[in-house]
């Protein structure tokens, strides 16, 4: 049997088999007013004036938008979505989401606590990556500024050391740990000095298989290419390459950083083209499986059927450690769900963090869900199809 025959991503009693009755309806209520766009849009901007008003709107919306979205607002308090993703074989990428302010302290206090999650990783089969961002650890002015090859005072060159060496506490403490870890990709003025950080530690700690992985985000033109440049340098080099595909998140604010400043954009130009550029570095992943881990980060149905269909064809086994399916809590049950029912590795990026401090990255979410063509239909069409289905069954 063709295997993509085995998986239906339109199978909702698979997707929403973790959800009570009541559960459901909550999703559906939410999904609904996310698949307005003007609701979102005001009811966006109304959140953001009550908390910088600082007015009490923690009641309204933790028990809403951040229990769907979130984990907690701790790792402890992420206990319970972790034992619930496990029990349908899902795994957990534990995800500090608070933006940091952007001094030493802040980053001293971002480092310490990547380290609890890693901890908190450490044996739980639960729990297979974890993940950070570089600017939570190091000062975005100045990694674009090392971008640039910009001449660095000696306390720019010391704080950046320190940088360096908080990202080194983070890869070693993984390491020591035997927990695989996502470096994430953020914009393309800032990437160059992150992927080379993330070089650095893959020569570190990638000698025996893939700790490290490095983010790419294929609505780049030249993201393909940089993967096969990073490919044949592991090889040179003697380590294994760990690689995240993501389609991308700053779509918006590269192409109008690019036409302010008068450079070519780094942006594919069509959907279409970055669709075919995921696709073709999923096959290059696969081809070279055997120096190559990586995960299919992605809400696209399609290039989760060809991932299944390459596997299938190299015969990779669905449960093999070096390929991971990887989703956002709260969003698209119908792939993370239905894949692991059929015997894949998934994970789910969940996010966690006080609820003030993780306002921006939900209302990011939203707002996302509703720029996406289809995807926040899509959902909410899954979610009423299998109220239906419950109906009939009753």
């Amino acid at each position: 049997m063709n295997p993509v025959t085995q998986v239906s991503f339109d199978d909702t009693a698979v997707a929403f088999s973790s959800k009570s009755n009541a559960e459901l309806y909550k999703m559906y209520l939410l999904f609904k007013s996310m698949n307005n766009p003007a609701f979102v849009k005001v009811g966006g901007t109304l959140l953001n004036t009550a908390i910088n008003l600082h007015l009490p709107v923690k009641f309204i919306i933790k028990p809403t938008i951040f229990n769907h979205f979130c984990g907690g607002e701790t790792i402890e308090e992420c206990d319970s979505a972790i034992k619930e993703l496990g029990k349908y074989n899902i795994g957990t990428i534990l995800d500090y989401s608070v933006e940091g302010e952007g001094d030493e302290k802040s980053f001293d206090a971002t480092r310490d606590e990547l380290l609890r999650t890693i901890e908190k990783a450490h044996g739980n089969k639960n729990i297979p990556f974890s993940v950070f961002k570089v600017t939570g650890l190091i000062d975005i002015n100045l990694l674009e500024k090392v971008q640039k090859k910009q001449d660095l005072s000696a306390a720019e060159r010391a704080a950046f050391e320190r940088g360096r060496d908080r990202v080194n506490a983070i890869c070693k403490h993984c390491y020591d740990r035997d927990v695989r870890v996502f470096i994430d990709a953020e914009e393309s003025w800032i990437q160059e000095t992150i992927d080379n950080l993330t070089y650095e530690m893959m020569a570190l700690y990638n000698k025996e298989k893939a700790n490290i992985y490095n983010t790419y985000q294929m609505y780049r033109h030249d993201r393909l290419d940089v993967i096969k440049r990073d490919f044949d340098n592991a090889i040179k080099g003697g380590y294994y390459l760990g690689a995240k595909l993501v389609r991308g998140a700053y779509m918006e604010k590269e192409r109008k950083r690019a036409q302010q400043e008068g450079y070519p954009s780094p942006i594919n130009p069509t959907k279409q083209a970055s669709d075919d550029l995921f696709n073709a570095s999923l096959r290059f992943c696969v081809e070279n499986i055997d120096r190559i881990a990586f995960c299919n980060g992605t809400h696209n149905e399609a290039s989760c059927y060809l991932l299944i269909e390459l596997m299938e064809q190299y015969n990779i086994a669905p449960n093999d450690p070096r390929v991971y399916f990887a989703q956002l809590y709260g969003m698209s049950d119908n792939l993370s769900y239905n894949l692991a029912h059929a015997g894949y590795n998934v994970a789910k990026y969940v996010p966690y963090g006080p609820v003030r401090e993780v306002m921006p990255y939900l209302l990011r979410r939203a707002n996302e869900n509703t720029a996406i063509a289809g995807q926040s239909s899509r959902e909410f069409q899954l979610i009423q199809n299998e109220v239906e289905r419950r109906k009939k069954q009753r």
